[in-house]
């Protein structure tokens, strides 16, 4: 049973041949995920039991119910700038944490990132995480995709994509967002792809239909859906999952060579696209045209909110929709990033240029619904609740590169072997 184990310990593994053998699992998957990993190199039968998918998806159920957590992902500004000067600081790291999201709001634990790029690429994004998988995908030409489990430090690197920049480069380039979600239906973890093809000559938005292509965990290939998709991709911005579908915010021509903002649903389990209408953003400056408009979506709770970020006040349009998939139960908040801040911090965002950057970003959501802005003027992170504008300071410095989302300690991905890439 024992794999080189001495004396001893063989027979202290071996008292657990005696209890029933619901008992042993039930008492592992009550343990904290750290400890499980190391299990794992106590016996074969041990390390067959934790590898063993239905023991995965039983822990991940019991994690779902554990203390909310929030996943930080720091990267400081020296990213940016090496990549232009071709330096780079060894000393300096991508970092993750986890925080507890609690009135403590304290740190669980951090996890180094092994990814790093090399000196002339931008670092790595995030594209988002589920069930305890982080999805980060390269800038620049590389375009590398992984999913990563930090806790159980396993990951898998993507093969490459079917369509590529080497592809469409004759056309003057391709945008690219990206989502990564759960299929319920299949039991399989997919990633997304929307490519845009842009014509720099013409100024077009693309030279053909948005493209899209899947990944699939199960089967490790990329695969082209041909259905049909709406509207122009212009955005970058990962692609929020909610209730089992990816969602992003496109592009639609009107009448009157005027456009229009909606979302786009892409359900993982049939991968059939739908759409949810947006209210209307633009004022009676704009004509009805939302060309120049550049929302973005988040996931909050089981449905979508939509970030309007302006220019012209000193405020942010944060539009909630009540119930998930009902345009009509879009509702609109209004965030005073003013609130609650030292006279001194106010002389500092009254001297912003206002017409040339954002007052503050939305980084995501926390448990309780309050929003986790970054104050532009000192990077600072802080938590505010949308109905009351009652603010709290995290006590966190964030970067350009900062992620926020909400996550979950699993075994995803423990019983696979660690994969990289081959091109």
């Amino acid at each position: 049973m024992s794999d080189n184990l001495p004396a001893n310990e063989e027979e202290e593994v071996a008292m657990w041949d005696f209890l029933p053998p619901e008992i042993l699992p039930n008492i592992l998957l009550r343990l904290p995920t750290k400890s499980i990993v190391k299990f794992t190199s106590v016996c074969k039968t041990w390390r067959s039991l934790i590898r063993n998918p239905d023991f995965i998806s039983a822990h991940l159920k019991l994690s779902n119910h554990n203390q909310p957590l929030l996943l930080f992902r720091f990267c400081s500004d020296w990213r940016m700038d090496a990549m232009f000067s071709m330096k780079r600081d060894t000393h300096e790291k991508e970092v993750y944490k986890l925080y507890c999201d609690n009135q403590d709001f304290n740190e669980h634990t951090r996890f180094d990132f092994p990814f790093h790029t090399q000196a002339h690429e931008a670092p790595f994004g995030v594209i988002g995480t589920c069930n305890g998988l982080v999805c980060v995908m390269g800038d620049g030409f590389s375009r590398r995709i992984i999913l990563w489990n930090p806790c159980v430090r396993m990951f898998v690197e993507l093969p490459k994509p079917n369509v590529t920049y080497q592809l469409y480069g004759q056309y003057g380039g391709c945008d690219t967002s990206a989502g990564f979600g759960f299929d319920s239906k299949t039991n399989d973890y997919k990633v997304v792809r929307v490519v845009t093809v842009r014509d720099v000559r013409r100024n077009d938005w693309g030279v053909s239909p948005p493209m899209v292509e899947v990944y699939s965990l199960a089967t490790g290939e990329w695969s082209m859906v041909t259905t049909a998709l709406p509207g122009a991709v212009r955005l970058r911005d990962p692609l929020p999952f909610v209730n089992g579908a990816l969602h992003w915010v496109a592009l639609r021509r009107t009448n009157y060579n005027k456009y229009r903002n909606f979302i786009t649903v892409l359900d993982l389990g049939d991968m059939v696209f739908s759409e949810i209408a947006l209210p209307i953003l633009s004022d009676d400056k704009d004509n009805g045209d939302e060309s120049h408009i550049r929302p973005f979506i988040s996931a909050y709770g089981n449905s979508l909110a939509l970030f309007q970020e302006g220019f012209r006040t000193l405020c942010v349009n944060v539009w909630l929709m009540k119930r998930y998939a009902d345009a009509s139960s879009w509702t609109k908040i209004v965030i005073f990033p003013h609130i609650g801040l030292r006279d001194q911090d106010i002389n500092d965002i009254i001297g912003v240029d206002h017409a040339e950057g954002y007052i503050h970003r939305a980084k995501g959501f926390r448990k309780s619904g309050e929003v986790v802005v970054q104050l532009d003027f000192d990077q600072r992170l802080v938590s505010q609740d949308l109905e009351t504008q009652e603010r709290k300071d995290l006590r966190i410095s964030a970067y350009n590169y900062t992620f926020v989302g909400s996550y979950v300690k699993s075994l995803v991905l423990l019983d696979k072997p660690n994969r990289a890439a081959t091109y």
